[in-house]
């Protein structure tokens, strides 16, 4: 495999250690050695009699299972895991969590510091009666963790703790070695699926007439690339800049840039699309979760809100969320699209104009509207609901109907998907648009309107970006009739507001779809309905909806795509045992999500800071759909389900009457996340963000007008999820492309009657 797929999503080492590289995280030796002994009491080494336990006695079926002996016997603190655990720390985490982390770690590396934390499990009867962290018993260090986990009154201490069990779990069962193979996956049952073709000649690149990226550039290069593709380039030597001019620049390649790319190229305009991540195309996909999450995901898929509740998925390559996201192609509900036509006075969306343009973007990405084959979750779902007596129907996707493929999260390694950049932007590239990878927008440019009777005080005159080669030190000044900001609800904001823009509704009314699990396991058996593993498959092929008494909408239920490292990370941790058998369980524990269209909202206004409040009614709404999906899973034949709350919330469901259900159910609830003063939390997670520069009927309610024009500075457009009014409430990838396709064909036409009459853009207001 290594030798087929990209190298940057080959994985091996991380940092350093045998292979010679040297580490960059800087922690001390005594932050490390407390470092390790966490890393160890979270996946300690267990004796043979803890995980024969496992087998239920079957000492011959254990002996004979050498890959099983072998992980139970590995350690989180072996083969550099603590190191590559410091290492993702630095890289990715708040500077406030680096400090919590590392204060937390050198109190444990001193002797009075764990007699603070620990307690009398830190006391000896012999000299010098005190131990620090490190010292203690492999026992009294897990009694230690689940304490704090447990612990209500100093949450930054669990905090710190759950940091470093993240980032533990993630690593021990998401890296891989020169042969992309990692010792835990036999025993949990986990393989990465070959390449159809081992032997196969990559193809021409979808992208080729138009892509330039600039990781492979240097400032000459790159000069003559972009002369290469006809762009009018100028040397500004004094400010150490290229200067570019075109029509029309686009930040960001995803649902809302590749569509407007493709329009407004496909109108004459001379186009550049600018997008942080690299280009990868099917032939480079390797669908192993640790390096593909580090190069196809915002902030290498290690993103949360800032007080830890909420995990932010997105993605950050060409192509953003449409060539990450699992393929879900379903249309806004009516009653939303006219609630923002009424309510919000947003006329369009109730208009014939947008039910073309969701016809027309369906047509082009190959929706498909059933599926001849269903993945392990899927048969689950469906079998369970169809044993309730409930509605379930198949998800339209983007793919064909016999697309199997449950790695799409880390690219479509069979190229069957059909995201933006194997659809729009090859239209855009088809019409000379020039799309520059690795290249990071860091602020638009903006000057003072004389505009007659213009009620906008500023016009954008394009957008300065530097590349993230270390090749390339000249920064670039793309300057264009009309700007475009498409880089999503996460990233929009912050480039708005650091640009000077002052708007009040700007990173305001960010909107997550917050999720929250059930789990049910399914032992694998010859007599067992349900065939295959929880990853392979098309990840969500079904769909179900929850509704109240009085049929309103109060969550849907899919099915998630989670590699055992992703699986573990979210997993609640009692004890080393029980994550080691959880992680046994791995291929055969069906997961449900449930998704709410969320009324609380969040705040995005520096990059990487997002703060959120769920709403009382998104809890109650979030509870329901907990509640149903463990029905669902009980009606499928689960022999046991539960939740990821951190008490580690389960049922065994051998046995149990409706009135123990009840009762079970019951107890299920939407706690807050991990710093609240609570005893059981919980970790949420969101890979819809929506919202956060919200179209508005006037400044006061938006961000951006109702054609996505900045109320404050001409020419600048926002054509991303950022725009919608508020939250969804089902997969989004629809709307957004709807509703660039919508905004960008006006554009369009306005710039063409621009042209033809000789004057400056409208303005839209």
């Amino acid at each position: 495999m290594r030798e087929e797929c990209h190298p940057l999503l080959r994985g091996g080492s991380r940092g350093g250690g045998e292979d010679g590289r040297v580490y960059k995280h800087r922690l001390s030796s005594g932050e490390m050695e407390a470092l390790a002994s966490v890393c160890e009491a979270l996946l300690p080494p267990l004796p043979l009699e803890d995980h024969a336990s496992y087998y239920e006695g079957k000492n011959e079926e254990l002996s004979g299972n050498k890959a099983v002996q072998s992980f139970y016997q590995a350690s989180g603190a072996e083969s550099g895991i603590p190191d590559e655990v410091a290492e993702l720390l630095v890289k990715r985490a708040f500077i406030e969590a680096i400090i919590l982390v590392r204060v937390v770690l050198w109190i444990l590396s001193t002797r009075l510091g764990s007699l603070l934390l620990c307690g009398s499990l830190c006391l000896g009867d012999k000299w010098p009666f005190v131990y620090n962290f490190s010292c203690l018993p492999l026992e009294a260090r897990e009694r230690v963790l689940q304490w704090w986990f447990r612990h209500w009154f100093l949450t930054p201490i669990r905090l710190a703790f759950l940091y470093i069990k993240i980032l533990c779990v993630f690593i021990f069962f998401s890296r891989v070695d020169e042969n992309a193979e990692n010792p835990a996956w036999k025993a949990i049952g986990y393989e990465v699926e070959p390449a159809a073709n081992p032997e196969r000649v990559p193809e021409e690149r979808p992208l080729h007439k138009g892509i330039i990226e600039t990781m492979y550039q240097t400032d000459t290069s790159l000069l003559d690339s972009l002369a290469d593709k006809g762009l009018e380039v100028t040397h500004d030597s004094k400010n150490n800049l290229y200067k570019i001019k075109c029509d029309v620049v686009i930040v960001g390649s995803g649902c809302g840039g590749g569509v407007a790319a493709a329009v407004l190229a496909s109108s004459g305009q001379k186009v550049i699309v600018l997008e942080k991540g690299n280009y990868f195309t099917a032939s480079d996909y390797s669908s192993l979760e640790g390096p593909s999450q580090d190069q196809l995901y915002e902030s290498g898929g290690i993103l949360a809100t800032f007080d830890g509740k909420v995990m932010l998925q997105a993605g950050s390559t060409v192509g953003g969320g449409s060539a990450v996201n699992w393929s879900a192609c379903i249309r806004p509900p009516d009653s939303l699209l006219q609630e923002w036509a009424k309510d919000q006075k947003i006329a369009f969306f109730g208009g014939g104009e947008y039910v073309s343009a969701m016809n027309a973007v369906r047509e082009r990405i190959g929706v498909t509207e059933s599926c001849v084959e269903e993945g392990f979750q899927n048969q689950v779902l469906r079998k369970g609901c169809e044993n309730l007596g409930l509605d379930v129907h198949f998800t339209p996707r983007n793919s064909s109907e016999k697309h199997y493929c449950g790695s799409c999260g880390y690219g479509c390694k069979k190229g069957e998907k059909k995201g933006t950049d194997t659809t729009w932007l090859v239209d855009a590239v088809d019409h000379g648009a020039v799309i520059l990878s690795g290249c990071k927008a860091e602020r638009f440019v903006l000057a003072k309107s004389y505009k007659s009777g213009s009620m906008r005080k500023k016009k954008c005159l394009g957008v300065v970006a530097k590349s993230l080669s270390n090749n390339i030190t000249k920064r670039l000044e793309i300057e264009a009739k009309v700007t475009i900001s498409a880089c999503g609800a996460l990233l929009t904001p912050p480039l708005m507001i650091s640009s000077g823009l002052k708007n009040r509704h700007i990173g305001r009314n960010l909107h997550l779809h917050p999720v929250l699990m059930a789990w049910g396991y399914f032992p694998d058996s010859i007599n067992s309905e349900f065939k295959g593993k929880s990853y392979e498959g098309g990840i969500i092929t079904s769909v179900h909806e929850v509704v109240s008494e009085d049929s309103r909408p109060r969550a849907i239920i899919e099915t998630p795509a989670l590699g055992p490292g992703s699986f573990a990370a979210l997993c609640p941790w009692e004890s080393g045992l029980d994550m080691k058998k959880r992680m046994l369980r791995f291929s055969r524990t069906a997961h449900l999500i449930t998704i709410i269209r969320d009324k609380g909202s969040g705040v995005i206004r520096t990059e990487g800071r997002a703060s959120y409040e769920l709403d009382a009614s998104d809890k109650e709404n979030m509870k329901a759909g907990l509640r149903q999906a463990l029905r669902i899973l009980i009606a499928a034949g689960a022999v046991e389900v539960g939740t990821h709350r951190s008490d580690g919330l389960r049922l065994k469901c051998e046995g149990i009457d409706k009135e123990g259900l009840e009762e079970f159910l019951d107890k299920v609830s939407a706690e807050e996340g991990p710093q609240s003063l609570v005893e059981k939390w919980t970790l949420y997670s969101s890979a819809h963000q929506m919202g956060s520069c919200r179209m508005g009927i006037n400044e006061k309610e938006g961000a951006v007008d109702q054609y996505g024009e900045s109320w404050e500075a001409e020419g600048l457009f926002v054509c991303d999820g950022s725009v919608l009014p508020s939250a969804v409430g089902v997969n989004p990838m629809i709307t957004i492309e709807s509703t660039a396709y919508y905004l960008s064909k006006r554009l369009a036409e306005s710039l063409r009657n621009q042209k033809s009459s000789n004057v400056g853009v409208d303005s839209f207001s």
